[in-house]
């Protein structure tokens, strides 16, 4: 069973998920594929204590502070190859940014493969279920375009914009299918 509540945010309004012990999602109002990892639907609960947990660490977060990921304690539910591609994300240090190369290049080594597609990995990370604490948006081209950010781009960029990342070299694309 899957329990749900919502966090009022600066971003908007969030629905959470859990499986009673573990956080399951995290997904922004009108997000693609919300909820769509979840095997069955959630039911509102805004008791669980992982739901308070989760809240307090948002609160840190949008107050600017650095709440580390392993604080809480996280299931999204994939398949092996996205799991290995969220726990890099979970790697990214706050306020950096990365390309989807470089995530390909450190799954492959995790799968112990010579090379990965960027492309699987763009797939990998537009479907993450739980948004901002696994840190998707921390995820650019290799030109830094802003692209590929399942909440949309504005999203992306005041999610960057709060943890000071370096946004000189970055840009938002003028077209392109991952807008």
């Amino acid at each position: 069973m899957y329990y749900s509540t919502t966090y009022q945010s600066p971003l908007g309004m969030l629905t959470l998920a859990c499986d009673g012990e573990r956080l399951c999602g995290l997904w922004m109002e009108g997000q693609k594929y919300f909820g769509d990892t979840l095997p069955q639907a959630m039911t509102p609960k805004n008791d669980m204590p992982v739901f308070g947990a989760a809240k307090n660490w948002l609160d840190r977060y949008f107050a600017g502070r650095q709440p580390a990921i392993a604080e809480l304690p996280l299931a999204p539910v994939g398949g092996e190859f996205r799991q290995h591609v969220w726990a890099v994300l979970c790697t990214i240090p706050y306020g950096t940014v990365v390309t989807y190369g470089r995530v390909a290049q450190e799954v492959a080594a995790k799968m112990h493969k010579k090379t990965m597609s960027s492309q699987a990995v763009g797939g990998a990370v537009g479907h993450n279920p739980i948004s901002i604490i696994i840190p998707c948006h921390r995820v650019v081209g290799a030109n830094g375009s802003l692209t590929g950010y399942s909440g949309g781009v504005a999203k992306k960029i005041k999610l960057l914009e709060l943890e000071g990342a370096d946004m000189s070299g970055l840009f938002v694309p003028q077209k392109g299918t991952a807008l």
